[in-house]
């Protein structure tokens, strides 16, 4: 049977935690909560947050698979407090006798699942849906991605992002101008800036923006990249729709709350260029390459469904967050009468938080795609077949 990842999330919003289970790890990676803190804290991070970030100082118990600091091959289980629960304790009880001890929503926002998830589910209150589809549960997914980045780091590959645009302001770094030695510095300069954006100057347009969209009730979207070095030729495969690495990481990217565009490499710039102005051609041996390599990457890493070998480097775009002080025009459930929309806690701008988690769903996905290409039960076993693999191409 081929190994693979899988992972699940549970919890609400105002639950008492979130959960997550994943399968595959392989035994024998050194694994702690203090691999996964600093994702779980970036992520908590930026200029535009709300409120709630103030309340939770996410942390991540490992409740399974790992014993003495390293995984044992078993599902890891990883779970995380909601410090707010405490205020929720009644209105998010599972307990029938706590039934109507808040009021329910009944005003669905417009932007989010409210009216589709409560025809869908039959949900008299909005809240039933509204805890689950809330980006607090990226919390989880960005524990579980930090695990996966812990994995790919034993093969020498590094996951990393910065913004390049809030609220129409934008900087002038693109992933597909870098060469593989640049990432490293771009991304440092990011981790240094409230926003992280890797131009100074452009940080600070971008906070006045942000601070503009707060005083005026408002929200902003915005652009980020993700990008991936150290990967190995063929990751994926061309014989299949679902087995096509880019779809993979699309699927993966486009699933987090708010996000409205993926392209990989150039992307939508491709279509406006001739052919011959976005191949990247192939070179092979020199002085200082060792086999074949590009001297340009607009594909973005990615050729035919399978990495090849450059950076890979992932563009999406964030919608403004659809919850706004400045309130929405509703419809009651039951009613039909107008309203303005519910107001939920919520951020001005959460593009430096939705890069961190988008970095966590690319982890998961090429971390499953390690996995099924060279196996292992144990790590000493999938780093011998990477190394192997890796001999092969060099010689090829």
């Amino acid at each position: 049977m081929t190994n693979s990842l899988r992972f699940l999330t549970a919890g609400e919003s105002h639950g008492k935690g979130l959960t997550g289970i994943m399968e595959g790890i392989p035994s024998g990676l050194g694994l702690s909560a203090e691999d996964i803190a600093p994702d779980l804290g970036r992520r908590q991070s930026g200029h535009g947050r709300g409120g709630r970030m103030k309340i939770e100082q996410d942390r991540a118990e490992i409740m399974s698979g790992v014993r003495w600091g390293k995984t044992i091959g078993s599902p890891i289980t990883l779970f995380i407090v909601n410090r707010d629960w405490q205020n929720w304790d009644k209105g998010m009880s599972p307990d029938r006798a706590d039934k109507d001890s808040i009021s329910s929503v009944t005003r669905p926002r417009p932007g989010h699942a409210d009216l589709a998830g409560a025809l869908k589910y039959n949900h008299e209150d909005i809240r039933n849906i509204l805890e689950r589809s809330s980006a607090r549960e990226t919390a989880m997914r960005v524990a579980l991605g930090a695990v996966a980045k812990k994995f790919l780091s034993a093969f020498g590959t590094s996951i990393g992002s910065y913004v390049t645009a809030i609220g129409g302001v934008s900087c002038s770094v693109s992933g597909i101008n870098l060469r593989t030695d640049e990432f490293a510095g771009v991304f440092a300069r990011a981790e240094s800036s409230l926003v992280r954006c890797p131009e100074e100057d452009i940080s600070d347009r971008m906070i006045e923006r942000i601070d503009d969209a707060l005083k005026n009730g408002d929200t902003l979207g915005g652009i980020f990249e993700v990008f991936v070095t150290g990967l190995p030729i063929g990751l994926g495969s061309h014989i299949q729709w679902d087995k096509r690495i880019e779809g993979r990481l699309s699927i993966a990217v486009m699933s987090i709350q708010a996000i409205k565009g993926v392209e990989i490499g150039m992307g939508f710039g491709m279509a406006e260029k001739l052919g011959s102005e976005v191949m990247d051609e192939i070179y092979y041996g020199g002085a200082v390459n060792k086999g074949f390599y590009r001297k340009t990457n607009r594909a973005g890493g990615i050729e035919g469904g399978m990495t090849n070998g450059m950076p890979v480097v992932i563009r999406a775009a964030m919608k403004p967050i659809p919850t706004l002080r400045k309130a929405l025009r509703s419809v009651d459930l039951f009613s039909k009468e107008p309203f303005e929309a519910a107001y939920e806690r919520s951020d001005t701008c959460a593009v430096p938080a939705a890069a961190v988690v988008a970095e966590a769903m690319t982890a998961l996905v090429l971390a499953d795609a390690f996995l099924g290409k060279f196996g292992g039960d144990c790590m000493e076993e999938a780093i011998r077949n990477f190394k192997a693999y890796e001999e092969y191409i060099n010689n090829f």
